[in-house]
């Protein structure tokens, strides 16, 4: 195959596996050079990137995904009637937070940090894919730890947590991360799989 094919080949098994997949991953379905399929990832998501297209090409953590545009996440949400649609409670922004600014983190520093139960809240978060288990920290009794996910860095518009607004200090609370999170907040939806539902 030509460069041509290749990046059309890409193409499919990008929206066919509809997850993040590393460039050494693809390199290795396609027989060529992560170098060169890097290469071609970012081709397509100068394509993808002009107003002609409804979806774009992300990098997650290194990996790519396809995911619908954030412009039309109100149409995406509609169509799929889905109660991940719903909005995030103010519990639930302020426990995301937590987590995302010191993950990998245990129920009981969550619920140390904002001095209630939090144990129905994460399991909602969990629930919707937005954070998930990490493993267990080397502590007394071998404590779940939680850290966020991919569809948590689809949601916030960024492709990495370094890329979450930054704190300044130590002076704010767990309520005012919320809400700078919030505020940075995008609606990026993930392209569904072939006759399924879209990671939300």
């Amino acid at each position: 195959m030509d460069l041509k094919q290749y990046k059309a080949a890409l193409e499919a098994v990008l929206f066919a596996v509809a997850e993040p997949v590393s460039a050494e991953k693809l390199a290795q379905v396609l027989g060529i050079e992560p170098q060169v399929v890097e290469r071609l990832c970012g081709h397509l998501q100068d394509e993808y990137a002009e107003e002609a297209h409804g979806i774009q090409l992300l990098c997650l953590e290194g990996r790519w995904q396809f995911a619908t545009k954030p412009v039309f996440g109100e149409q995406v949400k509609a169509a799929l009637d889905h109660r991940r649609n719903v909005p995030l409670s103010p519990a639930a922004m302020e426990v995301l937070a937590i987590i995302a600014y010191n993950q990998p983190v245990t129920r009981s520093f969550i619920e140390q940090v904002r001095g209630v139960d939090s144990s129905g809240v994460v399991q909602s978060l969990t629930q919707k894919g937005l954070i998930e288990e990490t493993g267990r920290l080397d502590l007394p009794g071998r404590p779940i730890a939680f850290g966020t996910t991919d569809v948590f860095l689809r949601s916030f518009g960024i492709s990495s947590i370094s890329e979450l607004p930054p704190l300044h200090g130590d002076e704010m609370s767990s309520e005012e991360v919320a809400a700078r999170m919030e505020e940075a907040a995008g609606a990026v939806i993930a392209a569904p799989e072939p006759g399924g539902e879209a990671e939300q």
